[in-house]
């Protein structure tokens, strides 16, 4: 069986207050995918699916979804990384500037900060063993 999403749309809408976009599915997989890119080393866990066992370990993976998919939105990013990339952009003649994010560089990702803060609470930075 597949993992499971880290978050619902209805957890989405509690965490952000508003309601779930329509597309609100397809946006918790891309973060999910975001938050799975930021743990590449962090060990939890998990049942036979690969999904996380402790209820603190899913709330804070729930929790940081659904933080990336606020922040993407607030960016103006669709769920696809092209939204807030950069600082400055021009369209003809094309001209780009650095990159807006520091976390991207050292996550590989660009995470949101509150899905971050989330992960580092309950212990989920990489190099860090929750017990079992």
């Amino acid at each position: 069986m597949a993992r499971q999403p880290y978050a619902t749309p209805e957890a989405l809408t509690a965490w952000t207050g508003q309601p779930a976009p329509a597309d609100a599915e397809r946006l918790l997989a891309r973060a999910g995918e975001d938050i799975d890119s930021a743990l590449l080393t962090a060990v939890y866990a998990v049942d036979e699916d690969g999904d996380p066992t402790d209820p603190t370990v899913r709330a804070a993976l729930s929790d940081a979804t659904c933080a990336q998919v606020e922040y993407q939105l607030a960016a103006g990013d669709d769920g696809t990384g092209a939204g807030g990339q950069w600082d400055s952009v021009s369209i003809g003649p094309v001209s780009l500037s650095g990159r807006s994010s520091t976390t991207a560089a050292t996550t590989g990702v660009d995470l949101a900060p509150r899905a971050a803060r989330a992960l580092r609470r309950a212990g989920l930075t990489p190099g860090q063993v929750i017990p079992w």
